[in-house]
């Protein structure tokens, strides 16, 4: 499993910090029709930031204690 997350942490945190930095202008009112689609990209924004940790920390871990159990 460590192996596992080792692997898959690059590919995981490359793919979430190229879609904030894409949709950093658009959550910042930078551009045209910005102002409709501001709250939509702050919605995911925020949600890519508190995704990573949860999806590279906690969940190998809930795995890990759901295999002990077995």
């Amino acid at each position: 499993m460590i192996s596992a997350g080792n692997k898959s942490i690059r590919p995981i945190a490359m793919t979430t910090f190229a879609a904030i930095f894409a949709l950093i202008p658009l959550s910042m009112v930078i551009g045209a029709g910005s102002d409709m689609l501001q709250p939509l990209a702050i919605a995911i924004v925020s949600g890519l930031v508190v995704q990573i940790p949860l999806v590279l920390m906690v969940l190998p871990g809930l795995l890990a204690l759901s295999k002990e159990h077995k």
